[in-house]
């Protein structure tokens, strides 16, 4: 984002009237400002690099190059860009893959207007929470319950690569008390604020320990540490 606020996005979908429909959410709230559209993954990839957005829209599913390996491309030529993938599919498999490939975030084109830009908003300042039924459903997901987001037969759940046992134990017994509780507030779906709120500090005061907390536990973004969370056992049902 810049110095006044606006936040430059890229659309990336092949559709033309999914295009038209994130133009159209985007129009209310002018603090978003689109600067490129792209009809494939190629072109994603070759628009973010010339135009240097600070948000990408972008479609799972289209031709040339995925949605996906667009993502992948984006983040290794410039990991300050956020990617939100926008997709019709509730596969938590897909979510998975697209954490792995870097994105901040993920969204359901039926989703309505208002949650899209509230998401879209938290997701611009840093602070966009899981939200506890998604949260859950990966709990369910890692202990094989099934549900909407099962492993189907003969496919394999992507995964994104652990920092490995030993540094994993090490950043886990590093964090302070106040981290490892803003770490369970986070898997509990806490925005920045709410999490602010509770403990009594500044919103910028939880950014900090948020920094430090990824940084010791080896991750990249607020959903992998969830994931970490529940793979701890930190979030229950």
């Amino acid at each position: 984002m810049n110095g006044i606020g606006t936040v430059k996005v890229l659309l990336a979908d092949d559709h033309p009237h999914g295009r038209e429909g994130m133009r159209d959410i985007l129009g209310d709230a002018p603090e978003f400002h689109i600067v490129g559209e792209a009809a494939n993954g190629e072109q994603a990839v070759m628009l973010a690099a010339e135009l240097a957005p600070d948000l990408v829209l972008m479609d799972i599913n289209m031709p040339v190059m995925t949605g996906l390996e667009a993502t992948q491309l984006i983040k290794s030529i410039d990991p300050r860009i956020k990617i939100i993938m926008v997709t019709v599919s509730d596969d938590i498999a897909d979510l998975f893959e697209s954490i792995k490939r870097g994105a901040q975030g993920y969204l359901l084109k039926n989703l309505s207007p208002s949650s899209w830009l509230e998401y879209l908003r938290a997701v611009a300042h840093d602070e966009a929470p899981m939200s506890k039924e998604l949260a859950y459903r990966m709990l369910q997901e890692f202990n094989g319950a099934g549900g909407a987001g099962k492993n189907r037969p003969g496919r394999e759940l992507p995964t994104v690569k652990p920092a490995g046992p030993a540094a994993e134990e090490r950043g886990h017994t590093a964090l302070t008390q106040r981290e490892h509780e803003v770490l369970e507030q986070v898997a509990g779906g806490g925005s920045n604020r709410q999490i602010a709120e509770t403990f009594g500090i500044s919103e910028h005061t939880v950014k900090n320990h948020l920094k430090n907390i990824l940084q010791k536990l080896h991750l990249d973004n607020r959903v992998q540490l969830t994931r970490y969370a529940l793979e701890k056992g930190l979030l229950k049902e």
